[in-house]
């Protein structure tokens, strides 16, 4: 069997790496900075598949395959992504308190050597506790929720307003494992290989 290539995670997230190294594996971080604003008339499902492509393409060399992956909460429609500053991370708390919401996950793989890349979402529904001013002013204060899509962090403080989830548990975190694992198995690879 040929060398594998170097896996490369295309992202600054703790979380990912986290999912990435419970599972074991050896990668390298490459984070990317890209203007993540939305497009005129673009989907949620749109912005979030052409950013992980994006991302993916932007830190690919020979001899490597690269992860990369975007993560939105939906609610009525609306994408919200990382909240700008505490008051924008209230308004959102706010919105999504007492309701449920979607998590769309885009993961994207590219490996130059063979000329391939591919894209695919994943989606999962979360029912959010009812908050008062004052819950979400402390969580708001923990700043845990100022660098998360929607404002909360499943798998920090913000556990303990997540009453249901219905889907998979790690495309909230930020990586959806099981298509991950899916993705590569589709390229030949298998994900554990990398450990």
């Amino acid at each position: 069997m040929s060398a594998l290539p170097t896996l490369v995670l295309a992202s600054a997230s703790p979380r990912r790496r986290e999912l990435l190294g419970g599972l074991g594996l050896r990668f390298t971080v490459r984070a990317v900075d890209l203007d993540e604003t939305p497009g005129a008339e673009e989907k949620p499902e749109e912005t979030v598949l052409r950013l992980a492509r994006e991302k993916a393409a932007a830190r690919c060399h020979p001899g490597e395959i690269v992860l990369a992956a975007d993560t939105v909460v939906v609610i009525d429609g609306e994408l919200l992504g990382k909240p700008r500053d505490p008051h924008d991370a209230r308004t959102m708390l706010a919105r999504i308190a007492g309701r449920e919401h979607t998590v769309l996950t885009a993961v994207a793989l590219e490996e130059p050597d063979r000329d391939r890349r591919t894209v695919e979402l994943a989606s999962s529904r979360v029912r959010m506790a009812p908050l008062s001013e004052e819950q979400i002013a402390w969580y708001v204060d923990t700043r845990e929720p100022l660098d998360k899509a929607g404002s909360y962090a499943v798998q920090g403080i913000g556990a303990l307003f997540v009453e249901e989830i219905f889907g998979n548990y790690t495309n909230v975190v930020g990586l959806p494992l099981p298509l991950t694992y899916r993705l590569f198995r589709e390229w030949g690879y298998e994900l554990l290989d990398f450990r």
